[in-house]
């Protein structure tokens, strides 16, 4: 909608980003599941697969589908509706996961922000292969002992995988990861290394994937296999464990080298997978390559880089081929299926091009049609199944087909040179030129036409000065906000001689650059807002006051405060139960009695009534006369009594019925009360018999246990200090579950209690002296500037990386005064025995050689 729009706008995205991409679409069940980025706010729907418009149910797609429309991701949805998905489910892009929601399972991701486990991947692919889950991708290796590189990598975790129990908990314990291999074999084998779409053929367990070379290196395409089996037994090898930052990755044995998925019976970890929790904490690296099924690829191509493929079985006379379908990146293949006319009919994928009609058997062999074959008896290219006889049945797809190629055009050779006329009439003299043809082939079938001049021209009487072409774009002049580029040319392609013109135009050029790219704004907290009310208007409540994150979600510290409030004990409130009426207590003949009465009296210190708190019966006895001299009054009861005493000697007490059932208790935790009744109507008083003694009422207290409480998350500590101080490393933040801690079975605080970032990625510079300043821009339009290793004999890790730089000229900077330097450098130079000349310096200073450069 468009708030969410405006809200995505708001945070420094584009218009094109702030759309709604389908990244996730995927049958469940008898639904259809489609997930969205929605403006950087992912959103999940179930829809009907007869009117994708009506939508069933709608789900947060955090961790199901990107922010980011650009960020590869995969998932896969389970026979029994749990979605696996591997994706980024933070904002910034920074927090990758593999990770498991809905369906019945517990939700599990991969360990956060560990490299080891998911260093910056590409996911490209994941299938349900029971009983695991398997997730294909590329990322950036750890492994290796020197340079960085991308591996295409295969991982895989357990269905029934809970996760741990007090380690690793809401975390994996199964999964595993391993390189794919795809290769030329050579004596260096040449890799393709970066893994970019996969197609799985179930009936025969077999993996076909696309791998390139990387996107900085000369395009490189192939296509390799792999087969489960491989795959299996490269999970069941050894691992591959580092103890510390510090250690080489070295082989480790495999505990369950055939594990597949069980879990323990019975004990404290009953139902957990077999692998001992330490060990799913350090080993998921598989020490052990997965090979392809062929030592070479099945295609490679060279300038080219393939993006998808989809493969296919057909018959052919012989045997049965699988057909691959390539796409690239410059024209993709976009098949289209069309429905069988006959029953027996394969489905068959088609290309949409108009063909003239085949009347010879040379045509459709020749175009090697995987799905066409020629059929003598009706003279037109058919399916096998569908041919006269199959014995008879025409068809080669074992070979490239036959077509008219494209070729681009090329220059012949020059001619001689020969005298040429100005066509400028203010010229005068004569010119040398030379000239050739686009001939050396002509282009054809749609080839480039020839690049670069056709005439070369020289020794002129008069030279005309010429631009040379414009240098590439300075880097602008700001990081965000509009800032300015400047590119710059000279008057020397040829410089202006013997009186010719000089060149008309500007020299330099300007433009305004990130425009589109405001700076972000700073992120700070809100003021507070006030304190809500308090929960308790006495002994002690809580109330709370919050604040929000400003432009971003970064805020060091809590956005909501506790604190107690009205801790002033309650005042103790008594309350007493109305008087029951007079009841009579051993009439005489005469009509004389006793009567009493009663009442509860109730205290409390505490704002809420119920919790008040049972307390003594008084009684109260009075004597009523006969003649009715105390003003005791009289009811029916007592009449009846007198009566039925005088007209019969024999008197009958009143009994208690039974007591009713306790009432249900009035407070679930932290000691309530509950009651009972009972009546006097067992056996009612009469001809002078006692009333029923007692009360009729009955309390009792119940529920002592106390309450549960929920844990709540403490807030973030500080940062911790950066491991290292260079060359990348990394610090950690840490909550405790203690605001307050979980008790009396309350609920576990939800969420990770450890964060890691990544720190002081800059590459470690050590021994070397400060850079000089630019040299004067010189003809080729560059600068330079050098710096000396100010070590005698610098180690392995100093002095690393190049001793000059150079740039294109941005402006004419005026070279700094480098005397003082150059004396300095003389007076090191004779106690140590090297020169360095400026501006110029030699990398490395050798002992006991003297090697002069020129400066």
């Amino acid at each position: 909608d468009e708030t969410t729009r405006q809200s995505c706008l708001s945070r420094g995205k584009t218009e094109v980003e702030c759309q709604n991409y389908i990244r996730v679409m995927l049958i469940n069940d008898k639904k259809i599941f489609i997930c969205g980025t929605n403006a950087f706010s992912p959103t999940c729907t179930n829809r009907q697969p007869d009117d994708l418009s009506k939508v069933l149910e709608k789900i947060n797609g955090l961790a199901r589908c990107p922010y980011d429309p650009r960020h590869n991701s995969t998932s896969v949805m389970t026979a029994s509706g749990e979605l696996y998905a591997a994706t980024v489910i933070d904002f910034s892009g920074r927090d990758f996961a593999i990770y498991r929601s809905l369906g019945n399972a517990p939700p599990l991701r991969t360990v956060q922000y560990n490299s080891k486990w998911l260093n910056e991947p590409n996911f490209v692919s994941a299938y349900d292969i029971d009983p695991f889950v398997y997730f294909f991708f590329r990322e950036h290796n750890v492994e290796a002992d020197c340079g960085a590189t991308i591996y295409s990598r295969v991982a895989r975790v357990c269905k029934n995988d809970v996760g741990g129990r007090f380690l690793l908990e809401n975390t994996w314990t199964t999964f595993a990861k391993a390189r794919l291999n795809c290769s030329r074999a050579g004596e260096i084998p040449f890799h393709y290394n970066e893994l970019q779409s996969t197609f799985y053929m179930h009936e025969q367990d077999l993996m076909y994937g696309v791998f390139t070379t990387n996107i900085n290196s000369i395009a490189g395409s192939a296509i390799c296999a792999f087969n489960l089996t491989s795959i299996t037994q490269t999970f069941s090898g050894p691992f591959r464990y580092q103890e510390n930052s510090r250690s080489a990755w070295l082989p480790a044995p495999n505990p369950i080298p055939n594990f597949q998925c069980g879990t323990l019976k019975s004990g404290p970890n009953e139902k957990l997978t077999e692998r001992p929790l330490p060990d799913a904490q350090r080993f998921f690296m598989m020490n052990e390559v997965v090979q392809p099924c062929s030592v070479n690829p099945l295609v490679t191509q060279d300038n080219l880089r393939f993006s998808k493929l989809a493969v296919d079985i057909v018959q052919g006379p012989d045997n049965l081929y699988h057909v691959i379908y390539i796409g690239t990146g410059k024209a993709p293949l976009l098949p289209h299926k069309k429905p069988a006319p006959h029953p027996r009919s394969p489905p068959t994928l088609h290309l949409a091009q108009r063909l003239a009609p085949k009347s010879n058997p040379i045509a459709p062999n020749q175009a090697r049609d995987p799905y066409c074959g020629w059929d003598p008896a009706k003279k037109r290219c058919t399916t096998f199944e569908d041919s006269t006889n199959m014995s008879h049945w025409i068809q080669n797809i074992t070979e490239c087909p036959v077509k008219k190629l494209t070729q681009d055009g090329a220059f012949g050779p020059w001619t001689a040179w020969h005298q040429c006329k100005h066509t400028d009439q203010d010229a005068t003299g004569q010119c040398n030129c030379r000239s050739r043809a686009c001939d050396s082939p002509a282009p054809k079938c749609g080839g480039r036409d020839c690049v670069g001049p056709w005439m070369e021209v020289f020794n002129c009487s008069r030279w005309n000065g010429g631009w040379t072409l414009w240098s590439v774009w300075a880097p602008c002049s700001t990081t965000c906000g509009i800032g300015f580029q400047v590119r710059q040319r000279t008057c020397s392609n040829p410089t202006p001689r013997y009186g010719g013109r000089v060149c008309v135009g500007q020299s330099r050029e300007e433009r305004f650059c990130n425009e589109n790219s405001p700076c972000p704004l700073p992120v700070f907290w809100s003021s507070w807002a006030p304190w809500s009310e308090c929960s308790a208007e006495c002994g002690e409540g809580m109330h709370s006051r919050q604040r929000s994150c400003e432009n971003g979600n970064a805020c060091p510290g809590c956005a909501m405060e506790h604190r107690t409030c009205n801790v002033d004990p309650c005042p103790e409130v008594r309350r007493n139960t109305p008087w029951t009426q007079w009841m009579p207590v051993n009439v005489s003949q005469s009509g004389s009695r006793h009567e009493q009465r009663f009442r509860y009296s109730c205290r409390a210190q505490l704002a809420d009534p119920h919790d008040l708190q049972l307390g003594k019966k008084k009684v109260d006895v009075r004597y009523c006369p006969a003649d009715g001299s105390t003003g005791c009054g009289t009811n029916a009861l007592v009449d009846d009594l007198v009566r039925f005493g005088r007209q019969s000697g024999h008197r009958v007490s009143g009994t208690w019925s039974s007591w009713l059932q306790w009432t249900s208790c009035s407070r679930e935790c932290e000691r309530g009360f509950r009651s009972r009744k009972r009546t006097c109507t067992s056996s009612e008083p009469r001809t002078g018999g006692l009333p029923c003694q007692g009360a009729n009422s009955e309390y009792q207290e119940c529920n002592h246990q106390p309450c549960p409480v929920k844990g709540m998350w403490s807030c973030w500590s500080p940062w911790s200090l950066c491991s290292v101080s260079c060359s990348g490393g990394h610090y950690q933040r840490t909550r405790t579950c203690t605001s307050p801690a979980p008790t009396n079975g309350g609920d576990i605080c939800i969420g990770l209690h450890t964060e890691e970032a990544l720190c002081n990625t800059h590459s470690c510079e050590a021994g070397w002296s400060e850079w000089s300043k630019w040299t004067v821009c010189g003809e080729e339009g560059t600068q330079s500037r050098s710096r000396c290793c100010d070590l005698p004999n610098p180690g392995t890790t100093q002095c690393v990386g190049n001793s000059t730089q150079h740039r294109p000229c941005l402006y004419n900077e005026i070279p700094g005064e480098c005397t003082a330097r150059r004396r300095e450098l003389a007076s090191q130079a004779k106690r140590s025995k090297f020169l360095c000349f400026t501006p110029l310096c030699f990398t490395r200073l050798l002992v006991d050689r003297w090697i002069t450069f020129r400066g």
